[in-house]
């Protein structure tokens, strides 16, 4: 059953999470310098978690949002329009992330002296996963089970799918960071070491991609918690029903994932259950947050700013990673020795922080034109 045009009204709220969550993830992967970063900046070493490590997953739930808003069209159902759309949006996005890989292979290879030719054609060291890979595929397969099982299945798909990633983890050495953790072992296997990514931990180097062929698993049902929360939010056309239901629901996922981190730890690179489970529950709060005080308050006076990120994420977020694929010799050596270093009398870490902010704004001023002219760039 389809929601009536009064249940159907758009949620401010939904676009300004949306615009959080995109300028969060420019602000963390561009700390101006990676050696002495601003601490909130960093990521958890490994297991653990900083307000760095929420902002994917919090694009990643709220995507799952946006998807119920966008399959409702289809009334929910399996139909080849339905289909073919999701496969298109999956492969472009796909896409998108390889063609970024590429161009950062492309900037390094000329910037240490190789011909233009051989830059352009080294595919050996491509990196095939990252994060919109990741999105693409959480999208595309939770998109699909949503509309295979007509919702009604759903909570029991992602607990199964999280029990079932969760015994991967236990008896396949997933909470160590070795090689042979399982999850190390079947991107090594599938993808090779020379398309992974290489993370450090503890002083220990590895070929680890935390966007590897496994973490797919927990990232379906991290979208399909979302898009039972659109589903919570558009069953109801009361906005102060829809901010305390969904603050309830945050409340319970959090205190589940805390609770069971004591068996399975919370950490962001393995994807771990328990780093759904908290996550979702922390955006499931914050969204209810941002409906009551938007929303149902009308105190939307400081949103725009986010609103201007959260109507076009993905042609932003694609602009922010290609400014910054290789900023030491683009943007930030200049800007960060010249102005923001001596701005800040040299304190290293102050000036990581600027650094973010600053670039941060400037991606903002280029998608200003486009907010203000109603330009919206979708897939």
């Amino acid at each position: 059953m389809i929601p009536d045009k009064k249940k159907k009204s758009r949620l401010l709220s939904l676009d300004v999470m949306r615009g959080i969550t995109i300028a969060g993830m420019i602000l963390v992967n561009n700390p101006g310098t990676w050696s002495d970063i601003y601490a909130p900046l960093r990521h958890a070493e490994w297991h653990g978690l900083t307000p760095t490590d929420l902002v994917f997953p919090f694009f990643m739930f709220i995507m799952g949002v946006s998807t119920y808003m966008s399959l409702r069209k289809y009334d929910f159902r399996l139909s080849w329009a339905a289909v073919s759309k999701i496969t298109r949006r999956t492969a472009v996005i796909f896409l998108i992330g390889l063609i970024l890989a590429w161009i950062g292979l492309l900037v390094g290879g000329i910037a240490s002296g190789a011909a233009l030719i051989d830059a352009a054609l080294s595919f050996d060291h491509i990196r095939i996963l990252g994060v919109l890979p990741r999105l693409a595929l959480a999208y595309g397969v939770a998109s699909l089970v949503a509309l295979a099982c007509r919702n009604r299945y759903l909570p029991v798909v992602a607990v199964g799918l999280l029990v079932v990633y969760s015994v991967i983890l236990i008896f396949g050495n997933g909470f160590a960071f070795s090689e042979d953790n399982v999850i190390a072992v079947v991107d090594r296997c599938v993808l090779g070491e020379n398309h992974m990514y290489t993370d450090w931990v503890g002083g220990v180097r590895l070929h680890f991609d935390p966007e590897g062929l496994l973490g797919i698993i927990p990232s379906v049902a991290h979208v399909l918690i979302g898009f039972m929360v659109g589903e919570m939010l558009m069953s109801d056309g009361d906005n102060s029903r829809r901010a305390l239901k969904v603050l309830i629901l945050g409340t319970s996922l959090t205190f589940a994932g805390l609770l069971l981190s004591y068996g399975i730890p919370v950490n962001k690179k393995i994807w771990s259950p328990t780093f759904v489970l908290t996550t979702c529950g922390l955006a499931s709060s914050l969204l209810g947050l941002l409906i009551y005080v938007i929303d149902v308050r009308k105190h939307a006076g400081w949103c725009r700013f986010f609103e201007v990120f959260g109507v076009n994420p993905l042609a932003l977020y694609v602009l922010a990673t290609v400014l910054s694929i290789y900023p030491g010799w683009m943007v930030q050596g200049p800007i960060m020795e010249s102005c923001i270093i001596p701005l800040c009398c040299g304190n290293m870490k102050l000036a990581s922080l600027v650094f973010a902010l600053l670039f941060v704004g400037i991606i903002w001023l280029a998608g200003l034109p486009l907010y203000k002219r109603r330009i919206y760039i979708k897939i």
